[in-house]
């Protein structure tokens, strides 16, 4: 689940973005402050619109944000009152990590992709599909995993590329829109005593 708010563009509503919903014809039902957004055809849920959030949970910024597991028994009590039966779980995070391409193979499929196992945690790997020029073994780069939401406002779901999985993206300067960052493509490298599965903080991991 994808938590949002930007309440100078959008108001005082908190967008819950469940899965990519870009070519799914839509409806919408709402009672009281909830909406539930979902799709036409199968009357699976997409989303969640809550109206008057901060009526109900402290909730500031621009663009994704994580409420508590505090905040979700809030806003789970108000989907029951209003009479919906599912639940909202509370948002994965850090959802910018630190990882290291482990293995590297070209797409079978495409003649500029690759498939990379990309280590995450210490105990956890994912795949994931590439363009990268630069992306090379060994390499630590930024990964956003599946939850996270781009400063772009892109939205990273598992998915597949060209018929293979894909777990997330490794990502360029320019597209976690760090100072300075170069307009070349290429993913962002770090330093080999970056940490895996370490947060990403700017003040850490770029230099201008």
């Amino acid at each position: 689940m994808i938590f949002a708010y930007n309440k100078e563009q959008v108001g005082d509503v908190l967008m819950v973005i469940l899965e990519d919903t870009k070519a799914t014809k839509r409806q919408v039902e709402r009672r009281g402050k909830v909406a539930r957004v979902y799709a036409k055809d199968s009357g699976k849920t997409l989303a969640w619109n809550i109206f008057e959030a901060s009526s109900l949970i402290q909730v500031t910024g621009n663009g994704q944000v994580f409420p508590s597991q505090e905040d979700i028994q809030v806003l789970n009590q108000e989907l029951a009152k209003e009479g919906f039966t599912e639940e909202l779980e509370p948002p994965v995070n850090p959802v910018f990590v630190v990882g290291q391409i482990t293995k590297m193979k070209p797409h079978p499929d495409s003649d500029h992709l690759n498939i990379c196992q990309v280590q995450i945690a210490d105990d956890k790997s994912v795949q994931i599909v590439a363009g990268a020029p630069n992306a090379a073994l060994g390499l630590k780069t930024i990964v956003a995993l599946p939850g996270a939401m781009m400063p772009s406002g892109n939205l990273i779901f598992p998915g597949k590329l060209r018929g293979e999985d894909s777990y997330g993206m490794m990502c360029s300067p320019r597209e976690l829109a760090l100072p300075n960052a170069p307009q070349k493509r290429g993913i962002i490298e770090l330093e080999e005593a970056a940490v895996i599965g370490q947060a990403f903080d700017p003040a850490k991991h770029w230099k201008a």
